[in-house]
């Protein structure tokens, strides 16, 4: 299997995992909630975030950490939509590719997931987010 190494194999790893996500029945709803069926702002950013992240392209200038607070306080982020996230995001990443920034892309999505969760959880108990 080829290792990530470009902006296509990024959007091909993005669509495949989001095309898994929209049927999942532990957090399709959240997405469809959010993004209902027109995907066309929310997979250009997706193929933007991982492509700073994974291969350092310059490109990405959100903040995942405020979107995903707002997100919380329209639908409840829990503990079971982030590990469900990750476990479909790393199947994908492993039936597509293999190797060095395959492998960055569940560690990163892990950390990811980790400080998102943390901040989410500070953000309900009105703690300062930085």
């Amino acid at each position: 299997m080829p290792d990530i190494q470009n902006l296509q194999d990024i959007q091909q790893l993005v669509d495949s995992f989001y095309d898994t996500v929209k049927k999942d029945v532990i957090i399709g709803h959240i997405f469809h909630r959010i993004i209902g069926d027109d995907w066309s702002k929310h997979l250009p950013i997706m193929y933007s975030f991982w492509n700073t992240v994974l291969l350092g392209e310059a490109g990405y200038t959100g903040n995942p950490v405020r979107k995903h607070i707002a997100l919380d306080k329209q639908i409840r982020l829990e503990e079971v939509h982030y590990t469900r996230w990750l476990q479909l995001w790393t199947a994908t990443v492993d039936d597509l590719y293999a190797g060095e920034i395959a492998e960055r892309a569940k560690e990163r999505a892990k950390m990811m997931l980790q400080l998102i969760s943390m901040k989410v959880t500070w953000a309900r108990e009105g703690k300062a987010i930085q």
